[in-house]
């Protein structure tokens, strides 16, 4: 990524932008050494005055000075899996999930590590947005001390593998509370740990990171999505 910035330029670097601009119409590349004679100045004030302008170096200056278009830099596997999800988004999960919230008076969030983080997030975000009862957890107890039957217990895991939520899911039905899971990766041992599992990604992240290692961006990306339609809802109710 690039960013040229030309308001930060002071007068002197105006110039040799111009001049240098002005140059490359009708003449051929040059040498950073051409540039500063042209210039009358040293060679380190051009490659300031290109750093300054938003380059990584000269060559990529000229580059633009002669409308070659940059090479485009690879996507790290990370963004091409967030974007091959954004691609095949499912916004029917979204409604799904938004009625489900909307049925119950109580949520709460649980997660371990890095989830709960996200939990927490989530927490503050459906507090704006309704009138509802909304707490992120992370321990067992305090689970078992807030559910009952208008409750949704949503529990957030990308992996399901760093502790099982089986106790969680049991005694939760015990109070009679309803649980669904918000997984990431596809994990067929949690089907039996809810009553409904909402499936995010269908490409995992690499199995060298450990479950607290891998990102949540995709919690943030759909559970973003359910609120913004829960606003816009209560747009609709206002007007």
């Amino acid at each position: 990524m690039i960013n040229i910035d030309f308001t930060n330029l002071n007068t002197l670097e105006k110039k040799i932008y111009d001049k240098l601009m002005e140059f490359s119409k009708s003449n051929e590349r040059f040498r950073i050494t051409q540039a500063a004679e042209l210039c009358g100045c040293s060679v380190s004030k051009i490659s300031k005055f290109v750093k300054k302008l938003g380059f990584s170096n000269f060559k990529q200056y000229l580059d633009f000075l002669y409308g070659i278009e940059a090479p485009k830099d690879l996507y790290s596997n990370e963004l091409n899996r967030i974007k091959g999800f954004i691609d095949d988004f499912d916004s029917s999960l979204t409604d799904e999930f938004l009625d489900l919230i909307m049925s119950h008076n109580k949520i709460v969030f649980f997660g371990y590590g890095p989830s709960l983080l996200c939990a927490q997030y989530f927490e503050y975000r459906l507090r704006t947005c309704s009138n509802k009862t909304v707490m992120a957890v992370s321990d067992e107890i305090s689970v078992l001390s807030m559910v009952d039957e208008n409750t949704l217990l949503v529990i957030l895991t990308v992996t399901g593998t760093f502790k099982s939520f089986e106790h969680v899911y049991h005694d939760a039905k015990q109070k009679a509370c309803d649980v669904a899971i918000v997984v990431e990766e596809y994990n067929t041992s949690l089907f039996y740990q809810c009553d409904k599992i909402f499936w995010l990604s269908k490409v995992s992240q690499p199995d060298y990171l450990k479950p607290y290692e891998k990102s949540r961006t995709i919690f943030f990306i759909f559970l973003e999505e359910v609120i913004q339609k829960m606003q816009e809802n209560n747009r609709a109710i206002d007007n």
